[in-house]
């Protein structure tokens, strides 16, 4: 590896992808109780963690500070080496910002080394890939700025679409209005949301019903896939593995010799899109 490359919990990544990834933890509480997820969403009890939402349990997520970008790249930066650092979308946490904060002080005192912070315009798989095309990067023998570039030109490019089974979730943190969300869930509307180019969640389309919000999604992918660079497709999911494999059947139809990953989300943003959320990432056109 000619550079080190970080990513956190949110990147929603399995072990068999986190070759050459350092993650950081991210922090959230369960009725007020402190919870730290280290980022193995192998053994993330996916089933427990969103039923507990549907049962009303209050799920709070924090921002990484400063202090433990600082902790933890100050050794690897003594040890002579520079860092590239993915992160979750700027337009939704102030996790990054305290990335850059970090990056800024540390460069005052190791002036000979580089350190990048890729805003990757999206969370979960949306900066997971990214952290693996990093890794990729560093494995290959390339420079962090090399690979600097590289990442921020690929973050465009990567999709990331998805839908949600309850509205309530996208009311409580202001993506839909209380109106819309009751009027919604009488009306069996489901939003097909995307990350946009300034790493805003916004609504796409609505459509009536889970089944076609699925289909809507497989159509975004036909529409909007590249090829794929030894990347994955990447399905998250909110508890309906059942919904994931369909998900993927649709995938395979119109891209049979993809490679096709199936994870729990995580629940660093899980507690934002709640349980039946379903979301496909991939490299594509545009966003």
């Amino acid at each position: 590896m000619s550079f080190a490359v970080f990513a956190d919990g949110s990147a929603n990544l399995p072990k068999s992808m986190l070759e050459g990834i350092d993650l950081l933890p991210c922090e959230y509480t369960v009725d007020g109780k402190p919870v730290t997820y280290w980022g193995d969403v192998d053994s993330f009890d996916g089933h427990a963690y969103f039923e507990g939402l549907r049962q009303g349990k209050k799920i709070r997520t924090s921002l990484l500070n400063s202090q433990l970008f600082i902790t933890r790249f100050t050794p690897v930066l003594e040890a002579g080496r520079d860092i590239i650092y993915v992160s979750m979308s700027s337009g939704i946490s102030g996790t990054y910002n305290a990335a850059m904060a970090a990056a800024r002080e540390l460069m005052e005192d190791f002036g000979d080394r580089f350190i990048h912070v890729v805003d990757s315009r999206g969370c979960g798989f949306g900066n997971g890939l990214l952290a693996t095309r990093a890794a990729s990067l560093s494995r290959a023998g390339l420079s962090a700025r090399e690979a600097a570039v590289i990442l921020d030109e690929e973050v465009p490019h990567t999709c990331q679409y998805f839908t949600v089974d309850d509205l309530n979730f996208l009311k409580s943190t202001g993506r839909v209005s209380g109106v819309t969300a009751a009027i919604g869930t009488v009306l069996n509307i489901k939003p097909i949301l995307y990350g946009t180019s300034e790493g805003q969640i916004v609504a796409c389309s609505k459509v009536r019903g889970r089944q076609r919000s699925i289909d809507a999604i497989a159509a975004k992918y036909k529409e909007k896939h590249l090829d794929l660079q030894d990347q994955p497709v990447c399905i998250s999911h909110g508890d309906c593995l059942k919904d994931a494999q369909v998900l993927a059947d649709r995938v395979k139809a119109v891209t049979p010799e993809v490679s096709i990953v199936i994870a729990q989300h995580e629940p660093f943003s899980g507690a934002h899109v709640g349980p039946g959320m379903l979301a496909l990432f991939f490299r594509g056109r545009e966003r």
